[in-house]
């Protein structure tokens, strides 16, 4: 119904939850194509630190129900950063969308 009514914003709770890796991986192709096609804004809340990297502009990590870090992937999600979560460690590499051209 969301999609329908081309709102501007979508904000989603954990949009993959339950779908196996390739329904994950359309799910948010379509929101990607939304927000780079219509401009719609698109925030997710997604626990899986690859896809949120792989899809997400800017990314905000909570920690302790507080605001522990927000800004680009690569900025985030470093081998030198604190823990995203208590229970994670994270590296965040360029994917073939994200790559920086050669």
């Amino acid at each position: 119904m969301a999609l329908a009514q081309e709102t501007g914003v979508l904000l989603l709770d954990e949009p993959t939850t339950f779908l196996d890796v390739s329904h994950q991986v359309e799910v948010l192709d379509l929101l990607t194509d939304l927000n780079r096609s219509r401009g719609t804004t698109v925030v997710m809340v997604l626990h899986d630190l690859n896809l949120a990297a792989r899809y997400s502009d800017h990314l905000v990590a909570l920690r302790e129900g507080g605001l522990h870090a927000c800004g680009e992937p690569g900025e985030i999600l470093t081998p030198s950063s604190s823990r995203p979560s208590s229970a994670s460690r994270a590296r965040s590499s360029p994917t073939p969308s994200r790559a920086s051209p050669s």
